[in-house]
Parts: C-alpha cells; structure tokens; sequence
C-alpha cells in the first residue's frame, strides 16, 4: 500500500455502516416481463428522502432471536437467516406484504394477515399466531456497503423473492409512499427523463435486473448459490463538474481508491491534457493529447519523485512540444531519469526531445539518462528505440534524497535505504515483459506497492500482440511473472500507460490471463470448424464479440494466438 506520507489528503475514519436489509418483491406484468416493487420514501427522512426504493430498514434486536419463527434452507446461515427475516418484517411494517405460513405449513391467506397489526412489535405477534415467516422462499441478489464518504452509512443485503398471490401492497404513509410495479427499463428511462428519483446503488441494482426477462429467469439465478450475484461499496469522483459514482467493477473506481483511501470526494477523473493530475504526493501523470482507438485517452506518462530526490519520468509520450513543456514544469525542471516501457510511437519518441530540452535549461543536476530497452530486429520501422543505457531484469533504479543522486544497481547488489523519515524514497524494479513488444518492461515501485505496466495491462481494454515483434506465450509468461512481483512485493495497484489506476493488480492479472486463454480456445475452436480459413475468414468468428471496427485491430493478435497454437500443436 502506498506509505502515508505520500497520501494527498489528510485521512478520517468513515462513518459505521449499520446492519440493514432490502427486500425487492418481483412478479411478471401482462406481458410476462419483469417487475419489481418499489415505492418512495419520505420527504422528511435522514437518508435519501424522496427517493424511490426497495422495501427495507435496519436490523432490529428481535430479527437475531426470531430463527425459530421462520423457515429455512439447510444452506442458509445464520446471519442470512436473520437478513431475511429483518427483510420480510420491513416489507410488512411499510407496504403490508410477507411470506407467512401458518400452524399447517400452508400460506397464510391474504384476508388473515389483518391479523397482524404494522404498528406493534412484529416477532411477538407471529409467535402469538403460531406462523412462520417464509425466509426459505428468499434468494440473496447483491450486498451493498453504504459509500465511505456518506455521514449515514448502512451494510445492505439486497434480498428478492415472489410476490405473494393475493396481496396488495398499502404504504404506511409514514416512511413510504405510492408503491408503484414497474418494470426496471421502464424506472431507469424515467430517472433519466429526471421524474423519478433514485439513488446509485437502486440504479445499479436495476441495470443488473435489465439483464432478465422474467422473475422466474431472476429466481433461478438467485437460487443457484446462496452467496450474493455481485457486492459493491461505491467511490465517487468528480467528471465534468459533477460527483459520479462507480462500483467495483467501473474503470475509475481503482484510481478513487488509491487517491481517497477514506472513500472522500477529493478527485477529479476528467481526462485534462493541459496539466498534470496528482495520484500521490511523488507520483504524478500527465496524459498525452493524443487519443484515439489504440490510445484510449492517451498515453500517461508519469512524473515520480519530489523536491528533495528529483525526478523521474516514465514513457514520455509522443514528440509534442506542449506535452513534452508540462513534464518539464510538473518536474520542475528536475529530471534524474527518463525511462520508456517499449518502443512504440506513442511511448518513446518523446524521450530525446525531453532530453535536450533539459539539457537546453540546465539545473545543475546533469543531464537525464534515457533508459529501458533496444528495439528489436523485429519491431516495426516507426518503432526504433536507442537508449543511452539497457536496463537489465531485476535492476534497481533508486532516487534518494539524502544526497540528491540516482543510481542503477543489478538484482545481485543489496540496496541500502537511508534514513528516510517522511517516506521520501522511490525505488522502481525493473521487470522485462516481453510480449506485446520484445523489448517491454515495467516498473515496480517498491515502497509504495504500484506496478507501472506500460502497455502490457491497460484499463478498459486488452493490448494488442502484434508479431513477430509480440509473442502471445511471452505475453502469457510475462503475466505469471508479474503475479509473482505481486506477490513478493505486495503490488496492489497497476498504473497503465493508457486508462485509470487499476486496484487489486493479482486479480485483474488473473483476470487477464483468464481472458486471453478464452480467446484463445475460441480461436482453436473456429479454427477446428474452418481448418481451411484464413485469419480474415476466422476474425469475423473469433471476435464476434466485439464491434466490427476493431476486426483489423484484433486480427493482428488472433495471428499471434494462431502462431502459439500452431506451435503447440
């Protein structure tokens, strides 16, 4: 993890989520779609009032004590057990619906439930009438944690089950109102339209529901595991002058997590070419203007270091004078080391430019060295790289600030590491991946726990292997290798040279990895079909997940997957 001296924000402790439960109630319209049951809250309440909701509320005391009052699945656990129950009690209490079964293990009947009164304490009147809440009948969807900078925050099961025959949902008029089935394209068209409030993880939740087109096709995938289909606990950032929120699983979210640990709203996400943005105190990226279908947003280059160290660059881009000026500047004029990943055009031609413009404004530091690797003989012509001096696998690149100097040492040379207080040291490892270039490296800062990964992981796409100078099993090799920095130095985030930060660095390789094999037991599969095809015949198939425009693009790597398939067989 990043030391926390290098943190940009003073840090607080989050509020404590309170244990809560959610019931969404599901059955099919007229037409035999999806619907769900929603109504909306109070004006007056503390937490998102006016929105429209799922049933639910806070776990009360008696919910824990109520086991024996309820049915269960063998595999439901204790703690899901008094989930559901908090769940179907608040049902009841604001809308007037529950699965109840009475002394004879049949439902009870829509016209008995008068019996219950919404207004006393719940457990005790079931218990009185001999019946059973029906938790068995529930399915656990999603787990939702309150976002980190909210004052008022709860823990949220997300809990579906069939509507029961008969009933009729009645809001309480006092914390809902106007219950409403609704389908759950049909919510989210009118919270766009601006005519129905509702709050992210209700939105998220509905985008998810989208998916199914019926309650029975939800209920299945419910039932199949008692664990939730998806957990989040959303971020939230600034993008064009508005606090967004992603989960999990949305490209920012790792970046919000390494700049506001504590879950404050402090960052901005907008791609801006004209300044640096800052991800710590010595790690800084400025974006290339140059985006586009290969670059995503562009190329990040990023500026590490400090006053007292100097600095270093990382793939300083494309030769553009403008983007070459703000490195210089975010640096202060104080670059020690300038170090490209690989040799392509976007990430190298701007390093000799960078070098002489320091040389052209002398700082009595000397002037930077370019380092990383020689192009090979089989890189493409516009992607000839020469630098001053090779990296070898495993060398140390070092900025200290006791004595201003930066320094190379091999793996073999033990490092010592001054007395350094206030967390000032950078040491970046070099990694050689070869793969998506014969000559690729990345860089792993050590005190810190980052992995600069060039263009071998990018967020929000896959990178291209491109032979003869890319090689899928040295792609492959080099994930494992990665993996294994990881692990050894508890790497937890990946900043790519295209895209946001990435968190949790061994599950998104993992993931990478995953995909890469899939694809590529796709392609076997289409070439077994069409043993006498050509790449042009195979892409349509073996990509056929993909838009049509990226076919040219995803053709060089299905040659680089059919190269290592040829080669195994």
């Amino acid at each position: 993890m990043p030391r926390p001296q290098q943190l940009l924000y003073p840090q607080r402790d989050p509020a404590t989520p309170l244990p809560a439960a959610t019931l969404l109630w599901v059955r099919n319209d007229a037409q035999g779609r999806l619907q769900v049951l929603m109504t909306r809250r109070s004006a007056q309440a503390s937490f998102a009032p006016g929105a429209y909701v799922f049933p639910g509320g806070v776990i009360d005391p008696d919910d824990h004590t109520a086991h024996f009052l309820a049915t269960r699945r063998p595999t439901q656990t204790e703690a899901h057990l008094t989930q559901a129950l908090a769940a179907l009690r608040e049902s009841f209490e604001e809308l007037g619906v529950i699965r109840v079964l009475g002394p004879d293990g049949q439902a009870v009947q829509p016209e008995a439930l008068t019996a219950l009164h919404r207004h006393a304490p719940f457990w005790p009147q079931m218990h009185a009438l001999g019946w059973r809440a029906d938790a068995a009948a529930l399915h656990l969807l999603a787990h939702w944690t309150s976002d980190k900078d909210l004052p008022r925050r709860f823990e949220v099961p997300f809990w579906v089950g069939l509507m029961p025959e008969g009933q009729t949902p009645v809001a309480d008029e006092q914390e809902q109102f106007d219950p409403i089935w609704i389908c759950p394209h049909e919510a989210l068209e009118r919270e766009k339209a601006g005519l129905f409030f509702m709050i992210f993880p209700t939105i998220r939740t509905l985008e998810r529901l989208n998916a199914f087109p019926n309650a029975e096709a939800l209920l299945k995938a419910c039932a199949a595991t008692e664990a939730p289909m998806w957990t989040g606990c959303p971020r939230a950032g600034f993008l064009n002058g508005r606090v967004m929120r992603y989960m999990e699983t949305e490209a920012p979210y790792g970046e919000l997590e390494l700049v506001c640990p504590d879950g404050a709203i402090h960052h901005r996400l907008d791609w801006n070419h004209d300044q640096a943005t800052p991800l710590l105190r010595h790690v800084q990226r400025i974006t290339a203007p140059n985006p586009g279908v290969m670059t995503g947003p562009g190329t990040n280059t990023y500026v590490l270091g400090g006053p007292t160290t100097g600095h270093l660059v990382i793939d300083p881009g494309p030769n553009d004078a403008e983007h070459l000026e703000r490195l210089w500047n975010a640096a202060g004029g104080d670059i020690r080391m300038i170090v490209c990943t690989h040799s392509h055009p976007d990430h190298s031609p701007g390093a000799r430019p960078l070098q002489a413009l320091c040389l052209d404004r002398p700082t009595g530091h000397g002037v930077p060295p370019i380092l990383g690797l020689p192009s090979a003989s089989t890189a493409r012509a516009d992607s000839h790289f020469e630098p001053d001096r090779a990296l070898a696998d495993g060398e140390l690149l070092v900025l200290q600030p006791k004595d201003w100097t930066s320094q190379g040492q091999s793996k073999a040379q033990a490092i010592e590491i001054p007395d350094d207080p206030l967390g000032q040291q950078v040491t970046l490892q070099v990694i050689h991946t070869p793969g998506h270039a014969a000559n690729h490296l990345c860089l792993a800062l050590l005190e810190d726990g980052l992995l600069f990964s060039g263009d071998h992981i990018l967020n929000g796409s896959t990178t291209v292997v491109n032979p003869p100078d890319g090689d899928m099993t040295q792609y492959l090799d080099s994930l494992d290798k990665l993996d294994a920095a990881c692990a050894e130095h508890e790497l937890e985030y990946i900043l790519p040279a295209h895209g946001y930060v990435l968190n949790q660095a061994r599950h998104q390789i993992a993931k990478l990895k995953a995909h890469r094999l899939q694809r590529e037991a796709k392609v076997l599969r289409v070439m077994q079909a069409h043993p006498n095809g050509t790449l042009d015949d195979w892409v349509p198939l073996a990509y056929d997940d993909v838009p049509e425009r990226i076919w040219p693009v995803a053709k060089r790597s299905l040659e680089a997957h059919v190269i290592r398939l040829r080669e195994k067989m």
